[in-house]
């Protein structure tokens, strides 16, 4: 490809919002332009780099046995309601009406045409296992797109279903998965930590995603330094000591005025905020008050309080006539004589003696509270955030907390989709069963980004080359000067390109600084200068993009290495 011919321009200044190396460096580059708030174009740089991320893909799930497809983008509404997720998911999902007045929807993901089309083509056991994939565009109406392509609202991902007889067949095909995720990452450059994670609104019984640390990450990772443990913070267990053996103590009311957070509290009375109890109220979607009490130095973990509760429709704060009607104070709040809410206790603070909690009327708390001698909780779990320093739940090493960009995800899915859209088998022995679904995706854009923040310097992106757009990149300078110049870089040019092997070529009537800038900034692996001085030299000036080493090489010899590919 000619560089004059191209469909890009680069800019000499960063867009205004950015603020990672990636959105700044690929809008720059020319590969991306953005349309709207998280909806981008990729330009033909771009497109070519996301096409070799594809067959990076493409090859490790053909390898496990994948079969690709392709699923259509528009989705009847009433395939979703026969899920339930058409209710459950809120304005994320786009939602509009055909002609004929139909309720449609612009697909998130694929799990419910899986399962339609296994209920219409699977019949035995004979037909399974399966896994089927494909490439293709979802949307998601984010309310914050951030980060260039690392969180849009349009994006191309590789999703790819699994198809069982059993919860063995299930566990064989997820681990598959999980070792061609950890192929497909190394392959592009990526490191990876594999962490558990909520299920969300897939359901399921576990799954794990793929994390590149990274500081702009908008998760918060748990990481045991020995690697027996790694989790999302949203489902990081807390460890729970052996109890202390403290016997429990008379509860007492005290005066505590204006000690409204436990900060304040815990210096009123000069006791350390492990020896508080905190609670926290909440209302459901379907509008149940939740009162969760943590020990005072943790924080309350909305997603584990949210599946412990099994909170339809999510959680939001609740206010203070929501408390105070169920018999709580706010900022002196416990469920000590509370009524008409649910009471979550997280189990670091069951196991925690003679706590100070709130006594329900403004200026008071109480000393030495107890559970369940003081209130019933209707729940025991964990739902406290872990934090740096707690003891691993796995070996007792302290944990480190760090921030993740998501690369991909994997979950068990289990029966649920078969089960609501009516899938099933003949078995063996001549029973009915529904197929075990599992559903692993990754986002080809945020990918993209991810390999930019881990490969570039400050001159610009430095491809890998199993997926840099093109291998090398050729620089002609002087050409329109200097008869000998044009002639080899022309020739060089057209002896790779008739080779079979594209290569990028800077043929424009620019200045060296220019033409170097943009080399540099554009990222291919290989930068090949055709000068009167590499000429003079003995050929063509060869530069390694992520080490910077140079030497000057014959042009046959530099032909014969870009040819053989």
């Amino acid at each position: 490809m000619r560089l004059s011919r191209l469909f890009f321009t680069t800019l000499r200044d960063d867009p205004a919002d950015a603020d990672m190396a990636s959105h700044r460096l690929l809008v720059r580059a020319g590969y991306v332009r953005q349309l709207g708030s998280g909806i981008y174009s990729l330009l033909p740089l771009g497109f070519r780099v996301q096409q070799r991320i594809e067959q990076v893909i493409r090859e490790e799930l053909d390898a496990i046995g994948g079969q690709e497809m392709e699923m259509p983008v528009v989705h009847p509404a009433d395939l979703w309601r026969q899920s339930g997720r058409y209710d459950k998911i809120g304005p994320e999902m786009a939602r509009f009406k055909d002609r004929g007045e139909r309720d449609m929807v612009l697909a998130m993901t694929h799990e419910e045409v899986v399962a339609d089309l296994v209920r219409d083509i699977v019949n035995s056991y004979r037909q399974l296992p399966i896994i089927v994939y494909h490439f293709q565009t979802k949307f998601r109406d984010e309310p914050r797109a951030r980060g260039g392509l690392i969180r849009v609202r349009e994006f191309v991902m590789k999703d790819s279903y699994s198809v069982d007889a059993d919860e063995a067949g299930l566990d064989r095909s997820y681990q598959l998965h999980y070792e061609a995720y950890r192929r497909i990452f190394e392959r592009l450059g990526l490191a990876t930590v594999a962490v558990g994670s909520d299920v969300g609104i897939m359901g399921g019984s576990g799954a794990h995603e793929f994390m590149v640390v990274n500081p702009h990450g908008e998760d918060t990772l748990v990481l045991c330094p020995s690697g027996d443990y790694a989790a999302n913070q949203q489902v990081a267990r807390v460890a729970v000591p052996p109890p202390t053996g403290e016997e429990p103590l008379a509860a007492e009311e005290v005066a505590t005025p204006g000690t409204e957070t436990i900060a304040t509290l815990a210096a009123f009375l000069d006791v350390p905020a492990s020896r508080t109890a905190k609670a926290a109220f909440f209302v459901t979607g379907d509008g149940r008050l939740v009162t969760a009490v943590v020990r005072g130095d943790f924080e309350v973990n909305e997603t584990k309080l949210s599946n412990a509760a099994k909170a339809v429709g999510g959680l939001r704060p609740a206010t203070a006539e929501e408390i105070r009607a169920a018999g709580m104070e706010p900022g002196y709040g416990s469920p000590v004589g509370a009524h008409d809410t649910l009471v979550v206790l997280d189990a670091l603070a069951a196991a925690s003696p003679n706590l100070v909690g709130g006594a329900n009327r403004p200026g008071f708390h109480l000393r030495n509270l107890n559970a369940p001698r003081d209130f019933s909780p209707d729940l025991t779990v964990d739902i406290a955030n872990a934090r740096a320093g707690d003891p691993c739940p796995e070996c007792g090493a302290p944990v480190t907390l760090a921030q993740g960009i998501e690369v991909g995800n994997i979950f068990k899915l289990g029966t649920d989709f078969t089960r609501a859209l009516g899938a099933t088998y003949l078995a063996e022995d001549g029973s009915r069963h529904h197929p075990v679904m599992g559903s692993y995706g990754i986002g080809l854009g945020r990918n993209m980004a991810c390999i930019v923040e881990a490969h570039h310097d400050e001159k610009g992106i430095v491809w890998p080359a199993s997926v840099a757009p093109y291998p090398a990149h050729l620089v002609a300078i002087g050409a329109n000067r200097d008869p000998a110049v044009a002639e080899a870089a022309e020739g060089l040019y057209k002896r790779v390109t008739d080779s079979g092997v594209e290569i990028l070529y800077d043929d424009r009537d620019e200045s060296p600084g220019v033409k170097f800038t943009d080399a540099e900034l554009l990222g291919m692996p290989m930068i090949v200068t055709v000068s009167p001085r590499s000429l003079a030299a003995g050929g063509a000036e060869v530069t390694d993009r992520a080490s910077g080493d140079r030497s000057v090489r014959p042009l046959a010899e530099v032909e014969a290495e870009l040819a053989g590919g």
